[in-house]
């Protein structure tokens, strides 16, 4: 099972929400792991700067495939297909990126994550590691109990 950070990389967390909401995200044609994505996999959602947040979590029910029609309907980008989404968490609040990198990165002493944090992802989906996965959904649960 893969675990990935899925960057909305416009920064708007109103649309980000409404793909969530309707359990599908875009992949682009020229991703990195586009043909790695798979059905069980677990993915992060970010939205880019300005916002910098963490605003949920979801299943992969499906691998990239071609959007069906009533897809098209529901997906508002320019994107030819990606995934569905089951098991959506919305989080609400929202995970700060700097409260993440504190607790992956404690000591600031991981290049890449502290090169992500400070400039953002180049990519719209971006594979992290099993831990990156649970400390950022801990975080999640104890942001959302408080």
């Amino acid at each position: 099972m893969g675990r990935y950070l899925f960057n909305f990389s416009d920064g708007d967390r109103d649309e980000a929400l409404a793909l969530l909401r309707a359990k599908i995200w875009g992949i682009g044609e020229d991703e990195r792991h586009r043909d790695e994505l798979a059905p069980g996999d677990l993915a992060l959602i970010y939205v880019a700067a300005p916002v910098g947040e963490f605003i949920g979590r979801a299943e992969l029910a499906t691998a990239v495939h071609e959007w069906t029609r009533s897809e098209i309907e529901v997906y508002p980008g320019d994107s030819p297909g990606g995934v569905s989404l089951s098991d959506v968490e919305e989080w609400d609040p929202a995970l700060p990126m700097a409260t993440v990198v504190a607790r992956i990165d404690p000591t600031a002493s991981n290049p890449l994550v502290q090169a992500n944090a400070a400039a953002g992802f180049r990519m719209g989906v971006v594979r992290i590691t099993g831990d990156e996965y649970e400390a950022t959904r801990a975080l999640g649960r104890e942001a959302r109990e408080t």
